[in-house]
């Protein structure tokens, strides 16, 4: 079956749970947790980024959390709550489902950028 982006989306919203930024900030207090950029750089160097983020393109995603690539990133770590946010949050919610259809468990999507810092969240130049 073909699907297009609303089901990709559909599906990966109904998938990876959505936190709200006063949510999201409780979950960054309470432990260890990896926050994850998946905005490409120009849009982090354009407005900063959430405060200890690592910024991982979308298209990079997959490459970066894998630990066979090449390209692995070792801040991933499967035991670890990750937190994924873009600018509006579709690309948290694709990256999130990526991610739990890699092993990841605890993935989260926070939403978009503007909104979390406009929440309280703090946030850095880039």
């Amino acid at each position: 079956m073909v699907k297009s982006l609303k089901d990709l989306l559909a599906e990966a919203n109904g998938s990876v749970p959505k936190l709200s930024p006063a949510e999201a900030a409780e979950k960054m207090r309470s432990g260890d947790v990896l926050i994850v950029d998946v905005r490409d750089p120009t849009e982090v160097q354009q407005t900063g980024r959430i405060k200890g983020a690592v910024n991982v393109s979308r298209g990079m995603l997959e490459f970066r959390a894998d630990p066979e690539s090449q390209y692995h990133n070792p801040v991933f770590q499967k035991d670890k709550t990750i937190l994924l946010h873009c600018a509006s949050g579709g690309r948290s919610a694709l990256a999130g489902k990526t991610l739990q259809d890699m092993g990841y468990s605890a993935v989260y999507n926070i939403g978009g950028f503007k909104d979390l810092a406009e929440g309280g969240i703090e946030t850095e130049p880039a």
